[in-house]
Formats: structure tokens, C-alpha cells, sequence
């Protein structure tokens, strides 16, 4: 049975925050959904709610910190969150802008500035009440800085270090925080990689795992092992010595 009753998701619109929603939907669950696209997000949105969820979805550019602020306070004032996931991400291929400097600038717009907006809104209301479990979307990219992915890979290390820190300062005031790191996960994101993807993961197989992780209140939902255990490895072999291999890279941006 779903532990979660009102939950909050950025990025829903596709990828791994629609499966998690769509995971997480049942009757007595009530889903605040947000995304860029309204077509997309009420398809999702729909789905949730045929399975008897009650669904609140709104198009929110992540960036407008006033426009986050608002909407997740006027939920929260009577649907007292207990999970908040942090998911709206870009990469420079979703940004949908082709001026590759703006493309940059969107990048940490949405992967930093979105993700503080989200979560810097919902912990104080999070503190008093004492509860509450927050999940953090960094990537296995996080780990360690990709040649072929220079802004994407600052902006989910600094995702990571964000929840980490998070989480050792919330700890003791009942809140629980839970940095997801992904590998390759079918998405649309993915969908503009033309370079083989090791392990990759489906979407509902992504949410599966990251709903249990967020269960269990693991302070890093990191997936798949493999790719996780690899990354790890590379950030700590010397840069000298594994530069020029990973310059070889497919690049992404």
C-alpha cells in the first residue's frame, strides 16, 4: 500500500516524474502535478485521476520562483504534503531554445534554481508540522563531470551535494530527504541520445525503484548498481589519468 497520501512532483509531465505519479496514484491520494507542456501534463493528469487519485495540475515555468512559491503554499495550506520530489530538469536538447548560450543559461535556470525554488518553499511548512519526506532528482552525471555534458553534470552535482546537505540538516527535525540518482531512463530527454545507453531503464521501472528507496528513506536512490559503482570509480581516479578517455565521449552539449 502507498505510504504517501499528498505528494507534490515537479516535471511530471513525462519521463520519470509521470511514472512516479501515475505509481503513486490511487483512490485517497491526492498528486499536485506540474510541467511545461499542458498537453502532455494532462494526459498525465487524467491517468491519475481515472485511478481515482484527486489531481491538482498547473503549468508552471519552475524558474518563476513567485509562481512556485504560490501554487505549492495554496496546496499545502490544506494538503499538508508529506512527499515533494524535486524533478524538473532539462537538458540542453529538451530546452527547446537553439541559441546554445541561452540553452546554458536555461539549463541552470531549471536544474538549480527550480529545484531550490520547490523544496526552499516546502521545508519550512515541512519543519513546523514535522514531517515530511523530500526527494531530490540529481543523476549518476552528478558524480563526476562529463566532457560531454559540462552544465548538465554541474547542475545534478550540485543537486546532489544540495539533498546530501539537506538531509543531515533536516534529519533531526523529522524530515527525511532522499537523493535519486539516475542512470539511462527512457525518456525524452534520452530520446535525442543517437549513442548506446548501458542498462537503461524503462520509466515505470525507474519510479519503481525510486518510490521504494523514498519508502525506505535511503539517502541515495542511485540506479542502475552497476553504472552507480562505475561512476564512483571515475570520480576518484586522479583527472590526469582519465581525462583524455572521457573527452572521447559522445558529445551532448
Amino acid at each position: 500500500m502507498n505510504k504517501f497520501k499528498s505528494v507534490l512532483i515537479t516535471g511530471a509531465s513525462s519521463g520519470i516524474g509521470a511514472a512516479i505519479a501515475k505509481s503513486l496514484a490511487a483512490p485517497g491520494v491526492f498528486l499536485a502535478l506540474t510541467g511545461r507542456n499542458f498537453l502532455r501534463l494532462e494526459r498525465v493528469a487524467n491517468a491519475c485521476r481515472d485511478t481515482g487519485a484527486l489531481v491538482n495540475s498547473k503549468v508552471i515555468d519552475v524558474r518563476n520562483q513567485k509562481d512556485v512559491n504560490e501554487w505549492i503554499l495554496s496546496l499545502d495550506s490544506t494538503q499538508k504534503f508529506d512527499l515533494v520530489i524535486a524533478n524538473a530538469g532539462v537538458s540542453s536538447n529538451t530546452s527547446g531554445i537553439d541559441d546554445k548560450d541561452k540553452q546554458k543559461r536555461y539549463m541552470i535556470e531549471t536544474n538549480i534554481f527550480g529545484t531550490f525554488s520547490t523544496i526552499e518553499t516546502i521545508v519550512p511548512q515541512m519543519e513546523e508540522r514535522g514531517y515530511g519526506t523530500i526527494g531530490v532528482v540529481s543523476s549518476l552525471a552528478g558524480f563526476r563531470g562529463l566532457p560531454s555534458a559540462p552544465i548538465y553534470s554541474a547542475t545534478k552535482a550540485w543537486a546532489r551535494s544540495y539533498g546530501e546537505a539537506l538531509r543531515g540538516s533536516l534529519l533531526s527535525k523529522g524530515i527525511h530527504v532522499s537523493v535519486i540518482c539516475p542512470g539511462f531512463v527512457s525518456s525524452r530527454i534520452t530520446d535525442y541520445n543517437n549513442f548506446y545507453m548501458p542498462l537503461k531503464k524503462e520509466p515505470f521501472e525507474a519510479a519503481n525503484i525510486i518510490i521504494k528507496g523514498l519508502e525506505k528513506q535511503k539517502a541515495r536512490i542511485a540506479f542502475p548498481v552497476t553504472l552507480y559503482y562505475l561512476m564512483i570509480i571515475l570520480s576518484i581516479i586522479p583527472p590526469s589519468l582519465i581525462d583524455t578517455a572521457l573527452s572521447w565521449l559522445p558529445k551532448k552539449e
